[in-house]
């Protein structure tokens, strides 16, 4: 069993390494990459599915169950949102000329 705060040890320096390559990116880009970060939510998605599939089937603590859960609503409306936002930045540039 890995210890509850080397988890958080990791989800911090993810949270920080991601911040830096982020800021990194110039705004020419930000739709290309937006569209490749919903493909990634969407195997968060699976992943989140997965794990709280395997907690109500093993019999896990309602903590974890629940955790699932929130993982996700929340990564739903990440896909759907993105991809949202990402169909209305493409139709700024498809704007056909009368």
């Amino acid at each position: 069993m890995i210890h509850p705060l080397i988890l958080v040890a990791v989800f911090v320096v993810c949270t920080v390494a991601g911040y830096f390559i982020i800021s990194q990116v110039p705004s020419l880009l930000h739709t290309p990459l937006m569209s490749g970060m919903n493909a990634l939510s969407g195997v968060t998605l699976v992943g989140a599915l997965s794990a709280t599939g395997i907690a109500l089937l093993d019999g896990q603590s309602v903590w974890a169950q629940l955790f699932g859960m929130l993982a996700i609503i929340l990564a739903t409306i990440n896909v759907f949102g993105g991809f949202g936002v990402t169909h209305r930045m493409l139709r700024m540039f498809n704007k056909k000329k009368h």
